[in-house]
């Protein structure tokens, strides 16, 4: 994952440096000026460089310099002076040898470019007027390590920010650039190596890289792959467990079935000939029926329970948590059913429970952000999917999953997920793992989707098995 540092360890990597601040300065300025000529700031192109007080204005002064050398119109709007002979100082010194314009921070001016070096992941509080004013130019901006404006640990802002078309920034991600609005202002970031050291991640961003499925072996046969059972499918909601279990299979397993009442069973049969429909239940209710279904689940590796499950009656939930022995990922009417958290944690075996915000506040009476997620985690020794845009996955680690958008923001796509992360468990994943491979995969197949038009969950989870699929041959390859 990448690697995502709060500001406190950010400012103790930056004390612990192997190097100079001089040139780690030197470093992270060159930087921006190579992004900068990439965005247009080359010859004769006008660049305003917006510079504050501290460091992160002293990575503008160098910039303006390179970028002065290669024949742009630099002008520096400056914020205050920075101390003299500091790094900052010294920046500056070498900006206005190059022959770098300085102006004090004053009205409006167009530009190709701005670069925004004003302040850095420390801020607090909202911008003074003569910024803020140039928050709104209508300018191209590139942002040096956040936004100005923006709260580096929680992505907020308490007045005006600037929105960056794309930001640069050193060593890690910050959480700025994955919470709160900081998604919308920061455009595409760039982290630069510039020779910085250590730091305890915060949490981590998924990526490709993180997806390590295996090959098969040429023996391999329907139960040794993994089987999944779905427990859902009321009258009325039988989409939702049919996506799931269609999607379980899409995704590798060897089975997946349907255990359902009396009135829907028949429709499974004559829908989806490739799932098996067992009748679990004579009435919609389930009420009685949680030891006829743990009777049934012997040679199931893992259990879903929950898609198209409404409503879920308490008690039938609390036997199905305490009775199987296997993986479980918990969704949909089941999370509104659970009555006792203790449940979860008495478990010895894997739960996935994977709630949007508004089943996550039914559940915990706490606002759904990463750091209750992580909470809730730790209370019940389950891994939390926390659903939204980004999607965090909490377990022993926090993970941010944003590689899908608000084209998963349609009915059925949660069921889809719940299928694919239950086929990930049952192939030998660890909880934690399935979880997040499952939704970076997901979000990855609806943002593909999404460039042919609308995105609907029966397309989801043909794609869902196409990235799957891949990801094992490309196993295959490597073996």
């Amino acid at each position: 994952m990448k690697s995502v540092i709060s500001v406190e360890e950010m400012q103790q990597v930056d004390a612990d440096a192997p190097k100079p601040v001089d040139d780690l300065m030197d470093a992270a300025g060159y930087s921006v000026a190579i992004i900068a000529a990439e965005m247009g700031a080359t010859y004769g192109a006008t660049v305003h460089v917006l510079c504050g007080r501290g460091n992160n204005g002293g990575d503008g002064y160098v910039a303006a310099k390179y970028l002065q050398r290669r024949g742009a119109k630099v002008v520096v709007h400056y914020l205050g002076f920075p101390e003299p002979d500091s790094p900052a100082g010294r920046a500056f010194d070498a900006a206005a040898a190059a022959g770098v314009r300085f102006a004090p921070m004053s009205a409006v001016e167009p530009a190709d470019l701005i670069i925004d070096a004003l302040f850095g992941t420390g801020f607090h509080g909202s911008l003074p007027p003569e910024a803020a004013a140039w928050t709104a130019t209508g300018s191209p901006v590139l942002a040096v390590d956040v936004p100005s404006g923006l709260i580096g640990n929680t992505g907020h802002a308490e007045g005006p920010v600037f929105t960056a078309d794309r930001t640069v920034t050193f060593h890690a991600l910050k959480p700025c650039h994955v919470l709160g609005i900081g998604p919308d202002v920061c455009g595409p970031v760039t982290v630069v190596d510039i020779g910085l050291e250590g730091g305890h991640p915060h949490m981590g961003v998924v990526d490709a890289s993180d997806v390590d499925l295996t090959a098969r072996s040429r023996t391999e046969h329907k139960w040794s792959v993994g089987a999944v059972a779905t427990v859902g499918g009321m009258p009325g909601f039988t989409g939702a467990a049919l996506l799931a279990a269609r999607t379980a299979l899409r995704a590798g397993a060897g089975v997946s079935s349907i255990l359902t009442t009396a009135a829907t069973a028949s429709v499974y049969e004559t829908l989806a000939p490739e799932i098996t429909a067992i009748q679990a239940s004579e009435t919609g209710s389930w009420k009685d029926h949680a030891s006829e279904v743990l009777g049934l689940l012997g040679r199931y590796d893992v259990l879903v329970v929950g898609p198209g499950l409404e409503p879920a009656p308490p008690n039938f939930i609390d036997r199905l948590l305490s009775g199987f022995n296997s993986a479980m990922v918990v969704d949909a009417g089941a999370l509104g059913a659970i009555e006792r958290l203790d449940t979860i944690l008495e478990r010895s075996a894997p739960t996935v429970l994977t709630p949007h915000a508004g089943e996550f506040r039914r559940l915990t009476g706490m606002e759904p952000d990463h750091e209750s997620a992580m909470r809730l985690a730790d209370a019940t020794g389950a891994v939390v999917v926390l659903k939204g845009n980004p999607t965090f996955v909490a377990g022993l680690e926090l993970a941010v999953v944003d590689s899908g958008g608000p084209e998963l923001a349609t009915i059925g796509t949660g069921d889809v997920l719940a299928g694919l992360i239950a086929a990930l468990l049952a192939d030998g994943l660890p909880a934690e793992v399935a979880a997040r491979t499952g939704a970076y995969l997901h979000g990855v197949a609806g943002a593909q989707l999404s460039e042919g038009g609308a995105v609907v969950a029966t397309d989801l989870v043909a794609e869902v098995g196409l990235l799957v699929n891949a990801a094992r041959q490309n196993a295959a390859k490597d073996t």
